[in-house]
Formats: structure tokens, sequence, C-alpha cells
């Protein structure tokens, strides 16, 4: 894998929204972050396409592309930033001159949900490490919480070395008000724990390079030239750990999805599955396949260990995970634990 250059006081982070931009109603959470990563000591480069456009887009595919390209080859900017994901990121990947960025010095692209559909990308096809995590709208000053507040120095964690993060006992079963609040950050009022669904043969360990991302677009890439996780396993012998998280599939498209990707054998070369936890709710009639049920149904074959609701994705706060890293994830009785080193 390739690490860009650890995050810093100093370092230069460019803004760009290449999926969904931002509602004038979010302005103002969105300058409370940005100054408080100026504050930190961050140059920030904001691009143009910043805003919703309308149609769930914050530009045409090419500008957005333009502008993610340019800033992607602009080596005075050290990570790409956008303000959150959104819908058709995956429109973008065939206007990306992926062997023109062979030439230039590795950027963090940064983010969770539709963000994943560009980062998982550049990990597998480039070997670029990538990260999924909080994404910039949440980083607000009295964002607080151990996951959240840690996301940069995560980052700044230089290459050869690791970083720890535990499993967090309550999630926010609700967004912060960003038009009223911009300041807010999460609160944490649901409990949550980490648990397996399919244990390993012994002990309590899982180990291998990480990838993944949103599972509702990640799907759609699985087994063509954009994600090849047969290629990926190949160029690391200590096998792949697989993360996933569902936003909005119910439990009959989850089902769907899984036998998608068992007739690609995309699980061949998979050593272990992780799957945050669910934001998609179920019908409410008992009488309906619900989320764990699909799970279950269709996962437990897989012979593989199968850790779920792990802190991923659209119920936070989010873990930071970094594609192509090292990562031993360890889960008791009583704590889960996530060991990453970048080598």
């Amino acid at each position: 894998m390739q690490y860009p250059k650890p995050l810093s006081a100093g370092s230069t982070i460019g803004i760009t929204a290449f999926s969904s931009g931002i509602a004038p109603q979010h302005l103002l959470r969105f300058e409370c972050v940005t100054q408080h990563l100026e504050s930190l000591g961050f140059n920030l480069v904001i691009g143009n396409c910043l805003f919703d456009k309308g149609k769930h887009v914050s530009g045409t595919a090419i500008e957005r592309a333009d502008e993610l390209m340019a800033m992607l080859l602009d080596d005075h900017i050290d990570a790409i930033y956008p303000p959150w994901g959104g819908e058709i990121a995956m429109e973008l990947l065939p206007l990306i001159d992926f062997e023109k960025l062979t030439t230039v010095r590795p950027k963090w692209i940064l983010g969770f949900s539709d963000v994943s559909t560009i980062s998982a990308v550049f990990a597998s096809k480039l070997g670029w490490a990538t990260a999924h995590c909080s994404n910039l709208m949440d980083l607000s000053p009295n964002a607080i919480d151990p996951l959240t507040s840690s996301t940069i120095a995560n980052l700044g964690t230089p290459s050869g070395e690791s970083f720890i993060q535990k499993e967090q006992t309550h999630y926010a079963s609700r967004w912060p008000d960003f038009v009223n609040t911009p300041e807010s950050g999460f609160n944490l009022d649901t409990p949550t724990r980490w648990r397996w669904l399919s244990k390993p043969k012994s002990g309590n360990t899982v180990e291998g390079r990480l990838i993944g991302g949103c599972w509702d677009t990640l799907s759609h890439l699985f087994g063509t030239e954009y994600l090849d996780l047969d290629a990926f396993a190949n160029r690391f012998p200590e096998g792949v750990v697989l993360y996933l998280e569902n936003a909005e599939m119910p439990p009959t498209e989850v089902v769907r999805t899984l036998l998608s990707m068992k007739f690609r054998g995309v699980f061949s070369n998979t050593s272990a599955l992780l799957i945050g936890r669910n934001a998609a709710p179920d019908s409410g009639n008992p009488d309906d396949l619900d989320y764990y049920e699909a799970l279950e149904t269709h996962l437990k074959e897989l012979d593989i260990p199968i850790m779920i609701d792990l802190d991923i994705g659209h119920r936070p706060p989010n873990l930071t995970l970094i594609n192509g890293s090292k990562a031993r994830i360890d889960l008791t009785e009583t704590l889960g634990t996530l060991t990453q080193t970048l080598s």
C-alpha cells in the first residue's frame, strides 16, 4: 500500500463535493467545521463543487470529476474531504484518469457513505490507502465522543506505526440539527455492542488487510475493474477483511445483494467480514423478513468469521478504517478493539 503523508497542522485539505453538495441552510455548519479545522492549523482549499445543484449532485459529472482530478494532481494538497456522501459518485469513475494518478503523490480520501465509492476504488485500483471515517460535516468542535474526535489524530499516524480504537457503548439514534444548532455534536443515546455472527474456529481475533465501505454502493462495483477483490487479495497473502455498512437497503434487498455477491465470488478471497450498524428500518410487520434474519440465513454458510453491529456507517459514531492497513480485531465478551498498522 502507498500511504499518504500523515495529516498534521500545516497540512492542506481540499474540499469538494464529488457526490451531493450542501444546501444553503447547512452553510453555518460548514463554516463551523471549517473554522474548527483552521483553528487546528490546517489549510483549506475549497472547490466550486460544494453546493447542491439539484438532482442529488453538486455539479455535472464532468465538473465534479474535473475538480476532483485537479485536487488529486495538486501535490500541495494532502487530503480530499467532501462535506459528506450522497448517491451517485459512481458516475465519476469512468471520468477519472487512473493512469495519470500513478505519477502523483497519494492523497488521503476521507469520509463515509458515497465517499467510499471513490475511496475503496482508489485502494483497490491504485493501491492508495484511503480512510472510511467521520464525514467532514461531523467534525464540529463539540463532537467530543472518542471516535469522532480522534478522526484527524488517527490520520496523523506515521507510516509503519499503529493506532487502536475501542468499541463504543452507545450510538446516536439521530443526527444533530445542523441547521438550528450548527455546532452540535452527537448525542450517543442508544446502547450498542459489537457481536459475533460467526466466530473464528479458535480464539477471538481476526486479522488481514481492510477494505470496504457503503454496502449500498459497493455492491454494484464488486468484480469490476474498479473493485477487484481477487487482485487485492493476491497482493496481500495475510488475507482480506471486508467491511460493509447498510445505509438504505431493506432486508429483501440485503438478501438479493448477498446472493449476487456469492454468485460473483466476492467472498472467495475474504478471510473475515465486518458489518456496521444497520441504518435501514425493518417494516415493523412480524410476518416480514427482518435485517438480522437476512444476515443469519445468508451469511452463516460462508464459513468465515463475521462480526456485526460495529461502529461503522450511518448510525454514528464512526471508526476510522484505513483501506489497505493491516488490521487486528479482537472481540471478547467484555470488549472489542481494532488495531491498525500502516504498513
